[in-house]
């Protein structure tokens, strides 16, 4: 795998950071099509029950897409151009899983612009050092929050709030994002890792199926009415109704003792 990510599997957690420090992580073809193979082996693979992505170093989580190579890009040669189009053709990017099953935090160490915000609005949980930025300022450079950042952010805060940023630009403190409800938690620099992990702790105390049920009826049901949310039914839900886990919990609660999740 290209080393623009890594990637590291622990405990049922896969760590996902954007590795561009010296481009504050901005997205390049690379990069997202690595970030695109990475959330198809946490989508696949059974034994991963949640994510958390980041960006390398303490500037940015991501600063957005690269200007800078898109400026490049006439200049690059034909080859060059034919395999930046096949990663594309092969990228899905996290913006566009409408409804990805399993729970995303992100872990926003820095800027988080453009294309870098989108990310994280895609993401379930956002925990944001105190000198965090985020923006969605593309109509600054002649461009939209295309990666549906125009969509997501007025589902996500107030709309006249929502509208101030995206057609202005402006950066907001992390301090206001936490204010809109628009991030999670705020905390130090130095307590970040800390608040993730205890909120990657509190998702590991819960059954999984259960966590994807919740997330799946939580998120499709947005889309319906109150009753028809309620009456609708939810693959990830008939899952955990007929698994294991579903057994263990009750019992392990009889029994006064940690409940032993299988994932099944």
């Amino acid at each position: 795998m290209s080393e623009v990510t890594l990637f590291e599997v622990r405990d049922h957690v896969a760590y996902i950071t954007m590795n561009r420090p010296e481009a504050m992580n901005s997205l390049n073809p690379e990069l997202r099509w690595s970030l695109s193979r990475h959330f198809d082996e946490v989508e696949n693979n059974d034994d991963i029950w949640l994510a958390v992505i980041t960006g390398a170093g303490d500037r940015a989580f991501s600063a957005g897409a690269d200007l800078k190579h898109r400026a490049r890009e006439n200049e690059a040669s034909d080859e060059q151009k034919t395999s930046w189009r096949q990663m594309e053709r092969q990228t899905n990017p996290i913006t566009q899983r409408w409804h990805f099953p399993k729970p995303v935090i992100a872990r926003v160490n820095g800027f988080a612009l453009g294309g870098g915000l989108e990310t994280a609005l895609a993401c379930d949980i956002i925990v944001a050092a105190d000198h965090a930025e985020l923006g969605l300022p593309e109509p600054r450079r002649g461009l939209i929050a295309g990666a549906a950042g125009v969509h997501r952010l007025p589902r996500q805060i107030p709309l006249k709030a929502a509208m101030g940023y995206l057609l202005t630009g402006r950066h907001m403190t992390a301090q206001r994002a936490y204010e809109l409800g628009l991030v999670t938690e705020v905390v130090p620099a130095d307590q970040l890792d800390h608040a993730v992990d205890q909120w990657v702790k509190d998702i590991l105390r819960c059954a999984p199926l259960a966590v994807r049920a919740t997330k799946e009826a939580a998120m499709k049901g947005l889309d319906m009415t109150l009753a028809d949310a309620f009456n609708a039914e939810y693959k990830s839900e008939t899952l955990r109704r007929n698994s294991m886990d579903a057994r263990e919990g009750p019992r392990a609660f009889a029994e006064k003792r940690p409940p032993n999740w299988q994932g099944r």
